[in-house]
């Protein structure tokens, strides 16, 4: 009788399979002292949720993000090449850069993560850097999930960790020029922001009406 055998190997009744030991059949509730339900999450093999490491905060990320999605501007608009022209003389050209940088901020804030992307996708040995670094990173993140992590009797904060990471990857960083593609990423972020803002036309902001001259 599999009720009153040992926690071995045991036959299900009407079900054809085996059960390993320490599995619950399904004629025993899971309330059972004999089979305890272990939380999810806890136990040897924790869920890929609770292994994954906080590298950047969820919450304020994710508010930021959306933020920036819900006020985008149609990316029709934004290349619209009927929408460019030159300006007429300097306070025009002003006045451009303000109210565009204003209307498209997210719109460029985009374009500023695209060439982030494209420095890093060209650019070999700065995804190993990546690597290192965020390697390093989770292998620290792991370390504290077992224990608090002490280095020289002081406990080491989340900060100081990834200071840690940072000059692990360091090295390479430096191999890969990292400073030249930030200056590249800045230089490049300024031509295109600034060249699309001087020359796309004005638009109207929400809520602003047209004024018609009086005749």
């Amino acid at each position: 009788d599999p009720r009153a055998g040992s926690p071995g190997p045991c036959f299900s009744g009407t079900q054809e399979s085996w059960l390993s030991p320490g599995t619950r059949p399904s004629w025993i509730p899971e309330s059972s002292p004999r089979y305890p339900v272990t939380p999810r999450g806890s136990g040897p093999h924790p869920d890929l949720q609770t292994l994954l490491p906080k590298l950047i905060p969820s919450g304020a990320g994710r508010e930021w993000l959306e933020r920036r999605r819900a006020t985008i501007r149609p990316w029709g608009t934004f290349m619209d090449q009927q929408r460019f022209s030159r300006p007429r003389n300097l306070g025009e050209l002003c006045q451009r850069l303000v109210r565009n940088v204003e209307y498209y901020q997210s719109n460029y804030v985009f374009v500023f993560l695209g060439l982030i992307l494209y420095c890093v996708v060209t650019s070999p040995m700065l995804l190993v850097a990546l690597a290192v670094f965020f390697g390093a990173c989770y292998i620290l993140y792991l370390r504290t999930l077992q224990s608090k992590l002490v280095l020289f009797g002081r406990e080491v904060s989340p900060a100081h960790q990834y200071a840690l990471a940072g000059g692990i990857s360091f090295p390479f960083f430096w191999l890969a020029g990292a400073g030249s593609a930030v200056f590249w990423v800045l230089g490049a972020t300024l031509v295109v922001i600034g060249s699309h803002a001087a020359f796309h036309q004005i638009e109207a902001a929400d809520g602003e009406e047209l004024q018609m001259e009086p005749v």
